[in-house]
């Protein structure tokens, strides 16, 4: 599932810039990786994306930190989208869909209903949505003999 992260990412390039600032193999956003550093206690010497190293351990690091704030209730491959769709669009932005729902413990497809409703605009949600569903479902396979895969049925294989 991470190697999958990273092709929908940089497409494995280390040097990789985006349209919009983020860089790196896990094309971290300049204030995500300053975060993220300063999080880690890591110099901003020692805040660099374009390093491979750097860049796969902040994006695993930054996977379990988003993975442990989605809700305990999920499933694996639940929680792990919900970790996806907060590492392209912000946990915030989930988090405020989730309250949009107006359900105490909503599913991952109602809080996807609410996508727009909230703090994010709507002419987000196709990507947002869409890159979970692209990780998980199309790119994961391909990777499928590197190690652990999700899946809706069973969580880690």
């Amino acid at each position: 599932m991470l190697a999958a992260q990273v092709h929908q990412e940089s497409a494995w390039d280390p040097q990789a810039v985006s349209r919009v600032g983020a860089r790196g193999l896990g094309q971290f956003m300049p204030g995500t990786a300053t975060w993220w550093c300063e999080a880690n206690k890591l110099t901003p010497e020692q805040c660099q994306p374009h390093n491979p190293t750097w860049a796969l351990r902040a994006l695993v690091g930054y996977d379990k930190w988003l993975f442990d704030r989605a809700p305990g209730r999920y499933s694996a491959y639940d929680r792990m989208h919900v970790a996806l769709r907060a590492y392209n669009g912000g946990l915030g932005h989930w988090q405020a869909e989730a309250r949009a729902t107006g359900l105490p413990q909503p599913t991952i497809e109602q809080v996807a209903v609410a996508c727009g409703q909230a703090k994010r605009h709507a002419s987000h949600c196709k990507e947002n949505l869409g890159y979970p569903a692209r990780i998980l479902g199309m790119l994961q396979p391909r990777y499928q003999a590197w190690g652990l895969t999700l899946s809706p049925n069973r969580g880690g294989d």
